[in-house]
C-alpha cells in the first residue's frame, strides 16, 4: 500500500473519529452551551482532517486547490458561526449549565 493511501487512510478515520465524538458530545453533554462547544470543536476539526485527506488524495491538482480552499473557509466560518449562535442564544436568555440547575430541575446526572 503506497504511503498516499495511508496518509489519506489516517486523516479520514481521523475525521470520522473527531465527528463521532462530536456527536457524543451533543447527546451526552447537559445543556445547550456545551453541546454547542463539542459540535463546534469536534465538526470544525473534523471537516478540515477529511478535506485534508480528500486533497491529498486527488494529489497535486486543481481539485486539490479548492479542497483546500473550502477548508480554510469552514476553518474560518464555522467557529464564527458558533460564536454567533452562543451570543444570541445568551441574548435571548438561554441558561447555562449550572449544579444548582441541575439540583433545582432534581435531575438524576448530579452526584
Amino acid at each position: 500500500m503506497p504511503v498516499k493511501d495511508i496518509i489519506v487512510i489516517l486523516f479520514m478515520l481521523g475525521g470520522l473519529f473527531l465527528f463521532s465524538t462530536a456527536t457524543l458530545g451533543l447527546l451526552r453533554l447537559p445543556d445547550f452551551y456545551t453541546r454547542l462547544h463539542a459540535t463546534g470543536k469536534g465538526d470544525t476539526l473534523a471537516a478540515l482532517w477529511s478535506l485534508i485527506g480528500l486533497a491529498v488524495y486527488h494529489g497535486f491538482s486543481l481539485t486539490s486547490a479548492k479542497i483546500i480552499f473550502i477548508a480554510v473557509f469552514m476553518f474560518l466560518a464555522q467557529p464564527t458561526a458558533t460564536h454567533a449562535i452562543s451570543r444570541a442564544a445568551f441574548r435571548c436568555g438561554v441558561q447555562p449549565w449550572t449544579c444548582e440547575l441541575a439540583v433545582l430541575l432534581d435531575e438524576d446526572t448530579v452526584e
